[in-house]
């Protein structure tokens, strides 16, 4: 852990550097706003006053740069300002002048981590290669252990899930918490799908509980504020375990600060790697208090989509991962049950098994979890003796 964080801290320096100087080539060119807002929003920004910052002098900054306060992450005291459309650079560089700024930034657009892709493999073969059943004979888990899929939304009434959802929180403009895209519904089936009730497929996490924490929209993108807001308020709400199978290529303290935040409340936290077949990191896998997932497939090889690197902490199947998918229409075209490849099938193989743990003995907090998850997994395929990046074994965490 200290190596992984001490070069996360200085990869993290050396990215925001980066960063920078992409954010400074892109403002200055005269591409539409069109093209940019796949990366960000065009008329919000992130703003963070430094301590002790009395109320009406943040009021006055707003003010004075003509920003509006839309929201605010009250937990890590960042407020969502609305800008004039179009002025998103001229305004981070006015308020990054003003000396209670403690940082200001974009509000980045994270997207669902997903290669979609044909059937060929059995159904659920990934449930098998990390021992799942095996381990399910030693834990089956527990209703009172939360797993939180901040993603597109859940099914509300899909019969592998319906009786399994205990929360549900909108934090994006959709108009409904359901899953009209379809990465959520996929990714909360293979967490904790109702399992051994004589139909569709099986979870992970077996008897754990979900919380549909919907942070992307309806076209299965979303604001990084989306995001962080999501994280705490799953940390808030009891969830043991929160899954991430989402992300964005561009660095972000709020979002950082989101993760830490949950993780000092006691949360596991999973999150996809990506799936661009780079070194590249992905936000929030990045952060030291995220466990990065890769993707391997049935013969323990790095999915050839997946990302890879020192940063990554652990791999999970990912290729042809069989799941639910929502009942109605969606943007992915599948119903019921279905096919789908990704480091995003892969994270919540972790979080499932995260839960299972966490009614063990060795649940005593999210530490310890996240300790046994990464110490037992198998030193499996090309996965480990190429990239040295070992694969999840649910029934060595749990024994």
């Amino acid at each position: 852990m200290q190596r992984k964080n001490t070069f996360k801290k200085i990869a993290f320096v050396l990215s925001i550097l980066v960063s920078l100087v992409i954010v400074q080539s892109i403002w200055s060119q005269d591409n539409d706003w069109q093209k940019q807002s796949v990366r960000f929003a065009p008329d919000r920004i992130l703003v963070k006053f430094k301590p002790v910052i009395p109320e009406e002098l943040k009021a006055a900054v707003h003010q004075r740069q003509g920003g509006i306060v839309v929201d605010i992450i009250p937990e890590i005291d960042v407020h969502v300002v609305q800008v004039p459309k179009n002025m998103v650079k001229e305004k981070i560089r006015a308020y990054w002048k003003e000396a209670p700024v403690e940082f200001v930034e974009p509000d980045y657009i994270a997207f669902a981590i997903l290669t979609p892709n044909d059937p060929y493999f059995g159904n659920q073969w990934g449930m098998t290669k990390i021992k799942a059943p095996e381990a399910w004979d030693i834990t089956k888990g527990s209703p009172n252990v939360k797993i939180a899929i901040l993603d597109t939304g859940i099914d509300q009434d899909h019969e592998d899930l319906k009786a399994k959802i205990v929360a549900n929180k909108n934090f994006t403009w959709s108009w409904t918490v359901d899953d009209r895209y379809g990465h959520g519904t996929h990714v909360a089936g293979i967490a904790a799908a109702i399992t051994n009730n004589g139909k569709g497929v099986a979870g992970v996490g077996f008897n754990s509980s979900l919380m549909n924490v919907k942070v992307l929209g309806d076209n299965g993108s979303g604001y990084y504020s989306w995001v962080a807001n999501g994280i705490i308020w799953a940390a808030n709400n009891g969830a043991k375990v929160i899954n991430l199978s989402l992300g964005g290529a561009s660095p972000s303290k709020t979002l950082e600060d989101a993760a830490n935040y949950a993780w000092s409340k006691g949360s596991v936290l999973a999150a996809a790697a990506g799936n661009d077949n780079t070194t590249t990191p992905l936000y929030p896998a990045y952060y030291a208090n995220c466990i990065a997932v890769a993707a391997t497939d049935k013969n323990d090889a790095k999915a050839s989509f997946s990302n890879y690197g020192d940063w990554v902490d652990i791999a999970a199947p990912g290729v042809d991962i069989f799941s639910t998918m929502p009942n109605h229409k969606n943007r992915l075209g599948k119903r019921n049950y279905g096919y789908l490849s990704g480091t995003s099938m892969s994270a919540p193989h972790v979080s499932g098994v995260a839960a299972l743990i966490w009614t063990t003995g060795y649940g005593t907090s999210n530490a310890s979890v996240r300790s046994r998850i990464e110490g037992t997994a198998d030193e499996a395929g090309t996965m480990w003796s190429n990239y040295k990046i070992k694969r999840v074994n649910a029934y060595n965490a749990v024994k």
